[in-house]
C-alpha cells in the first residue's frame, strides 16, 4: 500500500515503528502528537467547534442543566465539555434565561471511549437527577438512546444519530473523507509532506447533522451565523476573560487560548460542574 492512515490514538507508537521499517509508504496518524521528517504525519479535527455549536443551540432553546456523559479524562474531551459549556452559557444569556452561571453542565464519566452499559446506566442516572438535556460525548449511541426512552432531548456525537435516537436535536460529526481525499492527492502528486494537521469547518473537517424539527428556526439561524463565522476563520471560542471552575482566570481579556494550550488543555471552564478525574 502506499498510504496508510492509523485511525485510532492507539495506533501512534506502533506507527512509528512501522514507519521507519517501510521509508516509502506514507503513514498518517490521527488524534495523536508523533512525526517524523520523512514519511509519518499526524492528522485531526477540531470537534470542539461543533460542540460549541451544540452547546449555543441547547442554550438558546433554554437548556440550563446539562448532563453529560464524558469518555476519556484526556485533554480533547475536556476540550469539548468547554467549548459545549462556552457556547451554552452564551446561548442561555442572549435567549434570557436566567441560570446558575456556575452550574449549567454536569459530567460524569466513562474513562472509555465506548462501554455500552454504562453510557446508558449514566445518563439514566443524570436523567433521574432531573438534568434537562443528556450530552452524548462517546462515538456509540447509547446515551443519546437511553435519553430518549427517558423523556429527555439529546445531542449526539460523531455521527448524526437521529435514526437510532430520535429525540437528539442535533449532531456534532467527523467529516474524514475530505482528509483523505486530500491526503491521497497529495501522494499521487508527489507533494506529500509529514505535517500536523487539525481542521475545522474552514475545512469541512466537521460537520453539524440535519437539525430536528423541535429546534426553532430562529435558533437554527443563529446556530448557523456563528457556524458561517467558524467556517471564515473567526474561531474565538476560547477567547478571553475565561476562568475555571474555582474562578480563578486561565484566558485574560483580549487574548485566547493558542493550538498548544488547546492541544494540553487540563481545566474545566466555569459553568461545569464535576472534575476530571486522575
Amino acid at each position: 500500500y502506499d498510504i496508510i492512515f492509523a485511525t485510532t490514538f492507539g495506533h501512534m507508537d506502533p506507527t512509528m515503528i512501522v514507519a521507519k521499517d517501510f521509508p516509502k509508504v506514507v503513514f498518517e496518524h490521527c488524534s495523536g502528537y508523533k512525526k517524523n521528517d520523512k514519511n509519518m504525519g499526524n492528522y485531526f479535527m477540531r470537534m470542539y467547534q461543533g460542540e460549541y455549536l451544540a452547546g449555543y443551540m441547547a442554550g438558546l432553546m433554554g437548556y440550563k442543566n446539562v448532563g453529560t456523559v464524558a469518555t476519556q479524562p484526556i485533554p480533547e474531551p475536556v476540550r469539548g465539555i468547554n467549548a459545549f459549556t462556552i457556547g451554552l452559557k452564551k446561548g442561555l444569556t442572549e435567549a434570557g434565561v436566567a441560570h446558575d452561571p456556575k452550574k449549567v453542565n454536569t459530567v460524569v464519566w466513562l474513562k472509555s471511549w465506548r462501554d455500552a452499559t454504562n453510557e446508558t446506566l449514566l445518563a439514566e442516572t443524570l436523567v433521574g437527577r432531573g438534568h434537562d438535556l443528556i450530552r452524548q460525548m462517546a462515538d456509540t449511541p447509547e446515551s443519546a438512546q437511553a435519553a430518549c426512552r427517558k423523556g429527555v432531548p439529546a445531542i449526539g456525537y460523531g455521527i448524526d444519530v437521529a435514526d437510532q435516537a430520535d429525540c437528539a436535536l442535533v449532531s456534532s460529526e467527523w467529516n474524514w473523507g475530505v482528509y483523505y481525499v486530500d491526503a491521497v492527492k497529495r501522494v499521487m502528486a508527489g507533494t506529500w509532506k509529514p505535517a500536523e494537521v487539525w481542521w475545522g469547518f474552514e475545512k469541512q473537517g466537521i460537520v453539524m447533522s440535519p437539525f430536528n424539527a423541535r429546534v426553532p428556526s430562529e435558533v437554527q439561524q443563529k446556530v448557523l451565523a456563528e457556524k458561517a463565522k467558524l467556517a471564515s476563520g473567526m474561531d474565538n471560542i476560547f477567547a478571553g476573560p475565561l476562568n475555571d471552575q474555582m474562578g480563578k482566570e486561565k484566558i485574560s481579556a483580549g487574548h485566547k487560548a493558542s493550538d498548544p494550550d488547546l492541544l494540553t488543555m487540563r481545566w474545566l471552564v466555569e459553568g461545569v460542574s464535576g472534575k476530571i478525574p486522575d
